[in-house]
């Protein structure tokens, strides 16, 4: 049974559909919502747009269309077996994507197609189409299980190549950044960088979770369970994290929590993390910042002593291929004469 409406005679209202800011709107199960009509239309009107759009989701008034399939997708079991991160990346990707091919027949599209939204989207950003692409094959293979589709018109369609990222923070670079720092920046930072942590895994990170052994963690993307054991630097961040203000009354259950008890999103911590990086560049203008908060995760298992499989242990990552890319510390290696050489 669905939660009580907050107005009683918003019960009158189909399920799904709620009042937005400007008009009544369908909400999906991947968090996409879509405009039926505006706030002053009457229960009437919301339920005929309601039913309009129902018979278009399932294809009675225009046909099978692209996004059509999206949608039967996003209400399948295969989608919410996602973790939450890609659910969340997925939709954004089907709101680029249908512009093109929303209100096409999935059949009409074909691999040319493909190659020509690749073209016209990497001119911007080659990263962005390969994401895209790979969002695109995955409904349309979907849909070829189910009977739904001909073909996977992705299927040869060549991906941009995307060069690694070799950028690594200096110890130098890192305590300009750190002192530059708010609390909120600074406990993020000494999170992903000691335990070799995602933004998301630190964001979401909750007291429940600070035990004795250490931090415990699951990776959002991978779903790694770790204990990160203490060491000389995580007790001080965790107190550290205790000074965050917060409003009267309020205990949150966030480690990283906004004066509301509420979690940072990832845009709020952004936001935080671009003004300490201009306030570092004004004290430190010798130094570089042009630094993204993942490399934080790479720098931690740079920093990290051991083999790369040792390495790998630690980070959580399932194959050692990803814990390379991390690896973006440059080795010391002896030159020819610098060798220890046994002479005959």
């Amino acid at each position: 049974m669905g939660r009580p409406r907050k107005n009683p005679d918003d019960a009158k209202l189909p399920k799904r559909v709620s009042r937005g800011r400007s008009a009544f709107e369908y909400k999906h199960k991947n968090g996409e919502t879509k405009r039926l009509c505006p706030l002053s239309a009457s229960y009437a009107e919301v339920w005929a747009a309601y039913e309009e759009y129902m018979k278009e989701i399932e294809g009675n008034t225009h046909g099978d269309t692209f996004e059509k399939l999206i949608n039967q997708f996003f209400e399948s079991a295969d989608f919410n077996a996602l973790s939450k991160h890609t659910r969340t990346d997925y939709a954004k990707y089907a709101t680029r994507v249908k512009k093109p091919f929303g209100k096409m027949p999935p059949d009409d599209i074909k691999p040319p197609h493909i190659r020509k939204y690749m073209d016209i989207r990497g001119a911007k950003s080659q990263v962005q189409a390969n994401r895209e692409k790979a969002f695109l094959s995955r409904v349309f293979r979907w849909g070829y299980e189910r009977g739904l589709v001909a073909i996977n018109p992705c299927q040869g369609v060549r991906q941009f190549s995307e060069k690694p990222r070799e950028r690594y923070i200096t110890d130098e670079e890192y305590n300009a950044l750190y002192q530059a720092a708010d609390i909120l920046v600074k406990v993020a930072m000494e999170i992903s960088y000691l335990c070799c942590a995602r933004q998301g895994d630190v964001l979401s990170l909750r007291r429940e979770q600070i035990m004795n052994e250490g931090i415990f963690i699951c990776q959002g993307k991978t779903g790694v369970k770790q204990i990160k054991s203490w060491s000389p630097r995580l007790p001080a961040v965790v107190k550290l994290a205790s000074t965050l203000p917060v409003r009267a009354g309020i205990v949150s259950t966030f480690v990283l929590y906004q004066p509301d008890g509420g979690r940072y999103t990832a845009s709020g911590l952004s936001n935080r993390w671009r003004a300490a990086k201009a306030l570092a560049k004004k004290d430190n203008p010798d130094l570089n910042f042009d630094l993204t908060f993942h490399d934080l995760k790479a720098k931690g298992i740079s920093d990290l002593s051991g083999s790369l499989q040792e390495k790998q242990a630690i980070s959580g990552h399932k194959n050692i291929g990803q814990t390379a890319r991390y690896d973006r510390k440059f080795k010391v290696v002896p030159t020819v004469d610098g060798q220890n050489t046994k002479s005959n």
